[in-house]
């Protein structure tokens, strides 16, 4: 099969898969089209949201119109690495044997990494990083397809280990999660207190992911459109030369170079969904703001003003 056929495939099925998911996710669309994009590119993504949003019943929604292995861990404070990524154990006849964690999965909902410390952080980030995990000091390599969503509550911030900016710099998307309309919310509380019961069609499966991911690398990106992707995360850099006023005003720390990479890629992604075979400038503007939000660090300045990332993205672009 040609890449045109391909993508005109992709086009479809995208489609097709969003209409098998608004059977259960009211409204929610561009949060759902991120989070697709983020596993079409082989990326992960961070949900920020307020609780009861339906958060782990979109992931696993998603999970289960793609036919992959769908896990949910609940991180805690007293949560170990061990807990997620498995252990050795004795067996019958005294030889160690790995009992694989809950990480050993195609999609993993990673609810509330925040109120997990720091060492089991890590733990999860390595296996996201590596594709691998390393348990007494052998490696054991994850099934692909492979992608982490993570969710964040952002209130109460008591009992919470806020992720350092290295290891956010590892989700491909940080998304926001708003409130649904008052016809949205009208919907779902029809749904949801009534006895139908929806039936889900798989319309992807691993292998199919899998060649998905081969296909958005494979499709070229021209040249002005990596220069202007490049340029853009280079003005979020306040310590540059050529850094605006306007940036070193709000800024204390800019986009590193995985910004620029995910960028592309994710722009990538958006124009094969849009039937397109190859990305423009504005498929680039199109995912910036969920690329961008978590990797730009505000100052005291920007708090004080009320000048949120979104702004200052929306200011560059």
């Amino acid at each position: 099969m040609s890449d045109v056929t391909a993508i005109q495939n992709l086009v479809e099925k995208h489609q097709a898969l969003k209409n098998e998911i608004s059977k259960v996710i009211v409204g929610q669309d561009e949060v759902i089209d991120q989070i697709l994009l983020a596993i079409y590119t082989g990326g992960h993504a961070l949900l920020i949201g307020v609780p009861g949003l339906a958060k782990t019943l979109m992931v696993n929604t998603i999970a289960q119109t793609l036919g992959l292995d769908f896990k949910r861990i609940q991180f805690t404070p007293d949560l170990m690495p061990s807990d997620i990524l498995g252990s050795e154990v004795l067996d019958q006849d005294r030889n160690f044997k790995f009992i694989k964690g809950p990480v050993f999965a195609n999609i993993i909902l990673a609810d509330e990494i925040n109120r997990t410390p720091p060492k089991t952080q890590a733990a999860l980030l390595e296996a996201m990083q590596e594709r691998a995990v390393t348990i007494a000091g052998q490696q054991h390599k994850l099934d692909l397809p492979y992608f982490v969503l993570a969710t964040q509550n952002p209130i109460e911030q008591e009992g919470t280990y806020p992720l350092p900016e290295a290891q956010l710099d590892r989700f491909m998307f940080a998304i926001k999660l708003e409130y649904p309309s008052i016809e949205e919310e009208i919907q779902i509380v029809k749904s949801t207190t009534s006895d139908s019961s929806v039936i889900l069609n798989t319309l992807f499966s691993a292998d199919a992911i899998n060649e998905v991911q081969r296909l958005v690398r494979r499709i070229p990106v021209p040249d002005n459109v990596v220069d202007y992707t490049v340029r853009l995360v280079n003005n979020t850099r306040p310590n540059m030369e050529n850094a605006s006023e306007y940036v070193k005003n709000y800024i204390d720390w800019g986009a590193g170079p995985r910004a620029s990479q995910n960028l592309v890629l994710a722009a990538k992604a958006h124009a094969a969904i849009n039937g397109k075979f190859s990305p423009d400038i504005e498929d680039v503007k199109a995912v910036a703001i969920g690329i961008l939000r978590h990797r730009i660090l505000k100052n005291y300045k920007a708090e004080a003003e009320g000048v949120s990332e979104e702004i200052i993205i929306e200011t560059l672009l």
